[in-house]
């Protein structure tokens, strides 16, 4: 058995505003929770347009208050730029908010290039990331071996390490957290780390057993045209991220992969590995053999699809593809 999720970066589309961006993530997230989805994270990233995912503990309350039993949460909070002791602060209060569907998924990058890292807290090259998760464990649990206190009581909300590197999977092994691999837009190294992180896991306070959550892009419509069509959005962004010109999410564009050149093809391919594109059997075809290879606990999909209409129904007939396989 195994799990679906949704990862969420708040793509601002073109001629879209970010009050629409909002009302379409909750529109996604109540429509997810009631198709079976067991969570919903956003991803902190700064000054980079088209998204708007930069306030990502705000964002998470609004989505958490929007909806009743799903799990909402950060994939991730980027720990260069923010103190522990903030960070600790910020989800104990979400917790006690809304009680037992908070996660706090946390990574090493910064999310950002130089100018903003500086403008969030300066120059923050010599941080220990190892050291920023033990104080922000132990400020979470109020165990006393911090000289300040976050918010009052022990928070059990669960920690879970994001990376795309065998550093990563390491450091996760070791920590005895839940490790999630960012193989929707980095996926050559996901097999390795996967097999790193079993093998080395060390069962920790929080966790007895390794748990790997897989990211994967998923672009599912009734027909195999329609999905390509909605898929040409994300690619596009991609694309455009690649050549040095971010910007908001781009209208969908009908025979968008054969109108770019082969070389961008095959860039876009190489980063896109591990994305389903198609009608419910293609995708849930595909879903299966990447559960089987993987043997991933859980998929968090990021899909960058520009009608919300189209995005809620791409998630909906995913979870329907393999419908027997979910928890």
């Amino acid at each position: 058995m195994t799990s679906l999720s949704v990862l969420d970066l708040m793509m601002i589309g073109e001629e879209k505003s970010f009050a629409q961006t909002l009302d379409d993530a909750v529109m996604l997230a109540r429509h997810v929770e009631a198709h079976g989805y067991k969570r919903y994270w956003i991803a902190e990233h700064h000054d980079l347009p088209g998204i708007a995912s930069s306030a990502t503990t705000l964002l998470i309350q609004h989505l958490a208050a929007s909806t009743s039993t799903l799990r909402v949460g950060s994939g991730g909070i980027m720990m260069p730029n923010h103190s522990p002791l903030v960070v600790a602060e910020h989800f104990g209060t979400l917790d006690t908010l809304f009680p037992g569907r908070i996660d706090l998924g946390i990574g090493r990058a910064p999310g950002s290039a130089g100018p903003a890292i500086r403008a969030l807290r300066g120059d923050a090259s010599e941080r220990d990331f190892t050291r920023d998760i033990k104080q922000l464990t132990d400020y979470l649990a109020d165990n006393g071996r911090q000289p300040v206190r976050a918010i009052p009581g022990s928070h059990s909300v669960p920690i879970w390490l994001l990376g795309s590197s065998l550093n990563s999977a390491d450091l996760a092994a070791k920590q005895g957290l839940p490790y999630a691999f960012a193989s929707h837009f980095a996926p050559r190294f996901l097999m390795d780390s996967i097999a790193h992180y079993r093998a080395n896991f060390r069962p920790s306070e929080v966790l007895q057993q390794p748990y790997v959550i897989a990211g994967a892009n998923v672009f599912a419509a009734p027909t195999r045209s329609e999905a390509e069509y909605i898929a040409s959005s994300h690619r596009q962004w991609v694309g455009n991220l690649y050549a040095g010109r971010p910007g908001p999410l781009p209208a969908p564009e009908e025979g968008y992969m054969e109108k770019i050149s082969q070389r961008d093809q095959y860039s876009l391919a190489e980063a896109m590995a591990c994305t389903a594109v198609g009608d419910q059997d293609d995708v849930g075809s595909w879903l299966r053999e990447f559960i089987a290879t993987t043997q991933a606990d859980e998929i968090i999909i990021d899909a960058r699809i520009y009608d919300p209409v189209a995005r809620c129904r791409s998630y909906q007939i995913a979870a329907e593809s393999i419908a027997d396989m979910l928890d």
